[in-house]
């Protein structure tokens, strides 16, 4: 079989290595500034935080997102991949949310101001059991039901309906176009599009090649890939078949599945981080050491030159060698060499 040109976006794998990695961080800034233009929203630069999380206690169910974000202001943002449907999915928005709500809270004295919080879904199946509009992003807020405004400005919910999109290369008309076919797309292409050709848009093909992959590195998306290819066929045939119970099974086993994965890269991401601080502290060990070592020598060193004013105050009062050798506790060879020392000093 032969290789395939990129990587699935759409995997675990393939979404992290396009938008999760530092050094490809520029990749999710321009997308997410294309997504969220309308609202006026520039990101000029982003810092990935710490992705899991538990709820309110040890007990609680841990959380695990694809990707959490702050930019300099401050501004929370959430980006998820979602592979197949759940009944609960904007509980699901809803109870990410909270999380990035609950760690603004501040201790003492505080007036609970809140930075503003972006949940944002890229979704690979229809969420709305209505399609007849064919929409691919929706953007939500809290609004007031009677006058039809905008209740609360800070708490945005994007979904992306993937299959909904359905432009063709010749139509595309916008950067942001190309984003939504280049995610739904890529793993489909046998070449590099010819309208797609800004700066951005190399540098994702260039990170999403799979022959560019280290071998473990493809290795893991293999796995990855397994994992996605067995959730859409158990849940197309579920749905071919009519049967709404194998699709909720096929989609429990994937769930089931895709936390142990979730889990899995989490402690590998701590081992890596434990690892780094390990070796910061090795670090910080060996250069504790030398400036040991760096004190010791200079002790040293005034200790020997104490010596050698002791031995010219104690020549200039006359004393023996052997009264001096006896008071430095030094022996007839160093008195010699100290005194040969001294002279050429």
């Amino acid at each position: 079989m032969a290789e395939p040109l990129f990587i699935n976006p759409f995997t675990d794998f393939g979404f992290k290595k396009i938008f999760g990695e530092e050094q490809n961080k520029d990749l999710l800034i321009d997308f997410l500034n294309e997504l969220l233009a309308a609202q006026n929203q520039h990101i000029s630069n982003l810092v990935f935080k710490k992705n899991d999380r538990l709820g309110s206690d040890d007990l609680d169910r841990k959380v695990v997102f694809d990707l959490y974000c702050e930019n300099d202001q401050g501004e929370k943002f959430t980006v998820e991949l979602q592979k197949a449907k759940q009944s609960f999915f904007k509980d699901r928005m809803l109870y990410y949310s909270s999380f990035s709500v609950q760690e603004q809270g501040q201790k003492g004295d505080w007036n609970y101001q809140l930075k503003a919080i972006y949940v944002i879904a890229i979704l690979d199946f229809i969420m709305d059991e209505d399609n007849s509009d064919k929409i691919v992003v929706s953007k939500n807020k809290m609004m007031d039901i009677e006058r039809y405004k905008v209740f609360y400005d800070k708490l945005t919910f994007v979904t992306l309906q993937m299959p909904n999109f359905t432009k063709e290369e010749h139509e595309l008309e916008n950067n942001f176009d190309k984003w939504l076919y280049v995610i739904k797309n890529l793993h489909r292409l046998d070449h590099i599009p010819e309208k797609i050709q800004e700066r951005v848009f190399q540098k994702l093909f260039k990170v999403a090649s799979y022959t560019a992959l280290s071998k473990e590195e493809k290795a893991k998306y293999e796995d990855s890939l397994k994992y996605y290819n067995d959730l859409k066929n158990s849940l197309d045939t579920a749905q071919e078949d009519g049967y709404q119970e194998g699709y909720q099974e096929a989609q429990t086993i994937y769930e089931a599945k895709l936390d142990v994965e979730k889990q899995r890269v989490a402690q590998e991401k701590q081992r890596a981080e434990q690892e780094k601080q390990r070796a910061e502290q090795e670090k910080q060990r060996a250069e504790q050491e030398k400036q040991r070592a760096e004190q010791e020598k200079q002790r040293a060193e005034q200790l020997y030159q104490d010596k050698l004013q002791t031995l010219q105050r104690m020549r200039q009062a006359g004393l023996s060698d052997a009264d001096i050798c006896a008071f430095l506790n030094i022996s007839f060879e160093e008195l010699e060499g100290m005194t040969n020392l001294s002279s050429d000093e």
